[in-house]
């Protein structure tokens, strides 16, 4: 489903410092592509040689007006703001696009509604690769990520241990170098306008294979102790997360959606290789599971 690239402009990536937009940059440098990183404050911003660092927010429409000079393809979140606020101003966004001649956008799904994911579905037809003023929308929606692993590091050093309720849960969850690399596709070669894409890993996972997988990498065992749901709730609200994050975890870990849980081909058919499974991003994390 790959095909010929086309693209001749920059790539302005927002959300360039998070977990999916860092690896977008990263995919679209390694395809030898002129990438732009948005940031609130360029001056704290981390990036890889060859990446321009410019000063934006998308909750300012008008401070991208300079970011989007000679700009094709962008990559979009649906959030800004504290506690991850969904973005309302979408269409102003959009309309910024439009107007610096942006042929290619992709958003990031966020798991909920949103103004700006319904403002670029509204963007442009499926056909359209940046004709007429118009541009073609891709939604990039992944699973679970292998990153939320990262959660158990601190436990896993202290007493190699991960405690978790629901253990017998499933998930086809995925690397989110995966996810990078098809918004990369997606941004930088025709033939995917108007398509939404549900991306997960190769395999549908237990908490069980997860921990034999990092232990396995790490070199030590690990426990998987179960937690009660109470347990669970005492356990998040120490951390730090508010109660509609902790219902989100709740409904989601204890009631994994279909799609959370069933593996889809989307990574090989987008980006030509298949998807990298949890073991791999095992041994690329295990110095940060080792105490």
């Amino acid at each position: 489903m790959t095909n010929r690239e086309s693209t001749e402009g920059i790539v302005l990536v927002t959300g360039a410092t998070g977990t999916v937009g860092s690896q977008v940059v990263a995919e679209l440098l390694r395809r030898g592509h002129s990438v732009r990183a948005l940031t609130r404050d360029p001056a704290k911003a981390d990036f890889p040689a060859g990446v321009e660092v410019v000063q934006g927010d998308l909750t300012d429409p008008e401070s991208l007006t300079a970011a989007l000079e000679d700009v094709t393809g962008l990559h979009l979140i649906t959030f800004g703001g504290p506690y991850f606020a969904p973005l309302e101003t979408g269409p102003q966004i959009l309309e910024q696009a439009r107007k610096a001649g942006v042929r290619r956008v992709t958003v990031l799904h966020g798991g909920g509604p949103s103004l700006l994911e319904d403002a670029v579905r509204a963007g442009g037809p499926s056909h359209a690769e940046g004709c007429g003023g118009e541009f073609a929308w891709t939604v990039v929606m992944p699973v679970e990520f292998m990153s939320n692993a990262l959660e158990w590091a601190d436990g896993i050093r202290g007493d190699d241990a991960v405690r978790e309720p629901f253990t017998g849960r499933l998930s086809a969850m995925v690397h989110e170098g995966d996810i990078g690399a098809v918004a990369a596709v997606a941004l930088t070669e025709d033939g995917h306008g108007g398509k939404e894409y549900v991306i997960t890993g190769p395999e549908v996972l237990t908490l069980k294979d997860k921990t034999d997988a990092l232990a396995a990498a790490r070199g030590r065992e690990i426990r998987l102790v179960e937690l009660s749901e109470e347990q669970a709730v005492e356990q998040w609200r120490a951390a730090g997360q508010p109660d509609e994050v902790i219902g989100f975890l709740l409904e989601a870990y204890g009631n994994t959606p279909l799609v959370g849980r069933t593996v889809v081909d989307t990574v090989e058919k987008v980006t030509g290789r298949p998807a990298r499974t949890f073991a791999q991003w095992a041994a690329e994390h295990a110095d940060a599971f080792r105490a």
